[in-house]
């Protein structure tokens, strides 16, 4: 009989294919950006949320703060890397330097902010405290991830076409939330729980939305966003994915 904590990591293993999946899915957006040699109207600031996300969540697998969470600290260090050549490759086509100067600052107030947390969590609390104290910022951070895409529902109800959310993003988002979920109840870990329960939601009703709206025609000039409103999210914990 397959014992709990061997479901659990396969249940993770799962859990890592599917939110690499979602941090590779804006690839398309900077195939365009590298054929064109220009960001466009193109965003840096989910992928700079995105970095502030994974870094939470990478010192929160460390066994100093939750052991045995090794599946997510490998899929918070894989999206913290492609985050950063996401931001590394913007930055290198910003032709107009609009974006250069703040993804630097940015990132560096993110590096410092990380920093005092760290500190704080090590010298100031005991281990069970610690847990609380990061889980809490992860939280907070993944449900930001998660909600994001409140904006194209907003759209699809809007226009009442699905034509800029598509589905294999909202199907993998839906999975990527209930296989977190699944792993956060195998082993309860309130904290993976709560914003990934969160997630499975929210994939839900992206996926009620496009079963509602998928036959409705184009809506013409209603329909028309700007290419930053369309490129997909990068969620993870993973959205985070976790």
């Amino acid at each position: 009989m397959v014992s709990a904590r061997v479901f659990r990591y396969v249940v993770g293993i799962i859990g890592n294919v599917i939110s690499c999946g979602l941090f590779l899915s804006p690839t398309p957006t900077f195939y365009r950006i590298w054929r064109k040699k220009d960001v466009e109207e193109f965003q840096y600031y989910p992928y700079v949320a995105t970095v502030l996300n994974c870094m939470f969540w990478v010192f929160y697998g460390l066994p100093i703060v939750k052991p045995d969470s090794i599946l997510v600290l490998t899929i918070n260090g894989f999206g913290l890397l492609i985050e950063l050549i996401y931001l590394a490759f913007y930055c290198y086509y910003d032709k107009h330097n609009k974006g250069r100067k703040m993804v630097a600052v940015l990132l560096a107030g993110e590096t410092v902010f990380i920093a005092i947390i760290v500190t704080i969590s090590m010298c100031v609390f005991n281990h069970s405290k610690r847990i609380l104290f990061v889980g809490i910022f992860c939280d907070i951070f993944n449900v930001l991830m998660y909600t994001s895409p409140l904006a194209i529902m907003k759209k699809v109800i809007r226009t009442k076409s699905v034509e800029y959310m598509p589905l294999s993003l909202s199907i993998t988002n839906f999975l990527n939330g209930c296989c977190w979920t699944a792993y956060a109840l195998i082993q309860f870990d309130a904290f993976i729980l709560a914003s990934n329960g969160l997630g499975a939601l929210s994939g839900a009703a992206q996926l009620i939305l496009y079963a509602i709206y998928y036959r409705t025609p184009k809506q013409g000039e209603d329909a028309l966003v700007k290419p930053s409103e369309i490129q997909p999210p990068p969620f993870g914990e993973a959205a985070c994915m976790v």
